[in-house]
């Protein structure tokens, strides 16, 4: 009786599993509807690459804003990735790891700058660090200026970059194993060994996939940093205010610059997706 019922089961639903889940109309219709947005997304890509000639490379050669936008935006770039891995992995641990009263909340103030604008970036920068703001005008009292300087720029990309290390850390820490850890607790090690040793390399391509999306969106920082440190070439201008800068000036430039920081931002992405495959 049980082999025919089960016999029975099968000729029922084999037909159905070999049943496509989506019917042909609808994937048709979803395959063009892709196609849409996907040649939206790209035609911009491919405007950019294609509009680039000889003489737009040898005007951007000669250019002030290539050498002076490449080399701030790196350095400036650079040293604000270090700021948020040092000071955004202790937080993005305690959020992957504690449970304390008004951690919604903070979590929400960290992915807050994700999503506002840049414009509004900018003010609460300069109502903050500005000469007048909450703590920039006890730091004039002292003589020390941020805004419309070198440091409002690093300040810009902090805040607008630091969230996606965050997140992508704590997610990290999340998976990393929390009985490894303990087992080498358990073997004598120090917590600050354990966490090193064992934590540490487990949540690597975490913290490196973080660390690259943060620097791609520090690199292409605009709004905040035009507002709370302004655009004086040689100080201030980074590789996204030479583009605008540009604009003004000679499209050709503009063009080159524009295809130089997308094709550094596809290398930091391509480096990501790279990760994302390691961590599967």
């Amino acid at each position: 009786m049980s082999r025919v019922f089960v016999n029975t089961m099968n000729r029922l639903m084999l037909p159905k599993l070999a049943m496509p889940l989506v019917p042909v109309g609808f994937t048709i219709l979803f395959s063009l509807v892709s196609l849409l947005i996907v040649c939206f997304l790209c035609m911009p890509i491919i405007g950019l690459f294609t509009s680039i000639t000889l003489d737009h490379l040898y005007a951007a050669l000669r250019s002030p804003h290539l050498r002076s936008g490449v080399a701030l935006s790196l350095f400036t770039s650079i040293i604000s990735i270090s700021l948020i891995v040092m000071l955004g992995t202790p937080l993005a641990y305690m959020l992957a790891r504690s449970s304390f009263r008004g951690k919604q909340l903070l979590e929400v103030l960290v992915d807050l700058p994700m999503v506002i604008p840049p414009s509004v970036a900018g003010i609460g920068l300069i109502l903050a660090f500005g000469r007048k703001g909450l703590i920039g005008s006890w730091l004039a009292d002292y003589g020390i200026t941020i805004s419309f300087t070198v440091v409002a720029v690093i300040f810009a990309q902090v805040f607008i970059a630091a969230p996606f290390y965050i997140r992508s850390a704590k997610e990290g820490f999340k998976d990393s194993s929390k009985e490894m850890e303990a087992m080498a607790r358990s073997l004598g090690a120090s917590w600050w060994r354990s966490f090193s040793q064992v934590t540490l390399p487990l949540a690597r391509p975490y913290l490196l996939s973080g660390m690259l999306t943060s620097w791609a969106r520090a690199l292409g920082e605009f709004g905040a940093t035009i507002m709370f440190a302004g655009n004086f070439l040689g100080r201030t201008e980074t590789l996204p205010l030479a583009i605008y800068s540009a604009m003004n000036e000679d499209l050709g430039v503009a063009i080159v610059l524009a295809n130089l920081l997308l094709v550094m931002s596809l290398l930091l992405m391509a480096t990501v997706r790279m990760l994302a495959v390691e961590r599967r």
